[in-house]
């Protein structure tokens, strides 16, 4: 792989729209770009604009950027993340994010 670098605040993202079930309220847009996907492991830049969406996650370690939203898990914890922190989800977790403010991730996904 070669060696090289982007500014993650300002990438330009694909879209990678939400199934219509996923959204609970608003207008929530998701977008993304992949920096490495191999078998065991996947980085990449995450974006969700403000609205409120559903998923199913994967084993995932993140970092936000920009933006706020709270991350209510099923039978977990709720978080509230915002620039600067770092969150661990758990693969199969149900979760519910409410997008407060347009949020921008790192994200780091095991395979």
């Amino acid at each position: 792989m070669p060696c090289y670098m982007v500014h993650a605040s300002t990438q330009e993202l694909t879209p990678d729209p939400l199934d219509a079930d996923q959204v609970v309220s608003g207008n929530p847009q998701v977008s993304a770009y992949e920096l490495l996907d191999t078998e065991a492991l996947a980085v990449g830049i995450w974006q969700h604009t403000a609205g409120v969406s559903t998923d199913v996650e994967v084993d995932e370690i993140f970092v936000v950027l920009t933006g706020r939203a709270t991350i209510e898990v099923a039978g977990g914890p709720t978080l509230e993340v915002g620039p600067g922190d770092v969150g661990v989800l758990e693969a199969g977790a149900q979760t519910t994010w409410t997008v407060h403010e347009d949020l921008r991730k790192i994200y780091i996904i095991r395979g």
